[in-house]
């Protein structure tokens, strides 16, 4: 039999390796909203939204002043905020464009909307909300039909901002 994971499994947080841990504490508080719980030095911080011990760790350990990983290497894609609705994810892309990130994608995925960018270290963010799972669009045989169809930013970041 094959094992499977509970259905209350859940990613519990995100570590990434830093070039510059003042720049990346500076852009997980300004950017994406976190507060820092803990630090350890100037070699690594923990960063979270209300009040849980840590949705992302960051760290130099193995890193500091490191380069970019090039295009064609493995690593991570992207880690990906999900806000709890659209507004909330309106606000969040705001700020993200207010504080001049650019922005790499955005897609309407069908059980999702998101929104993509780097951080300073070229690690890929998505920030997302979920639709309802009774509005997430299926195939025939009941299987999820996720897309990539085109995502009207301004719409969406002014829901947030009204």
């Amino acid at each position: 039999m094959t094992y499977k994971a509970s259905p209350q499994f859940r990613i519990g947080h995100v570590h990434l390796k830093v070039s510059n841990l003042e720049r990346s504490i500076a852009f997980y508080q300004d950017v994406i909203g976190l507060e820092v719980t803990q630090t350890y030095g100037d070699q690594a911080a923990f960063m979270s939204a209300g009040g849980y011990h840590h949705h992302i760790g960051l760290n130099t350990w193995d890193s500091r002043d490191g380069t970019t990983p090039p295009n064609g290497s493995t690593g991570l894609y992207h880690a990906a905020f999900l806000y709890p609705d659209r507004p909330s994810l309106g606000r969040a892309v705001a700020n993200v464009q207010a504080h001049g990130v650019a922005l790499s994608g955005f897609a309407d995925h069908g059980v999702s909307e998101a929104v993509y960018f780097d951080d300073p270290d070229g690690n890929g963010i998505e920030m997302y909300h979920d639709r309802s799972p009774v509005d997430w669009p299926r195939n025939a045989d009941g299987s999820l039909k996720m897309g990539n169809a085109p995502l009207n930013l301004q719409t969406l970041i002014a829901e947030g901002v009204a």
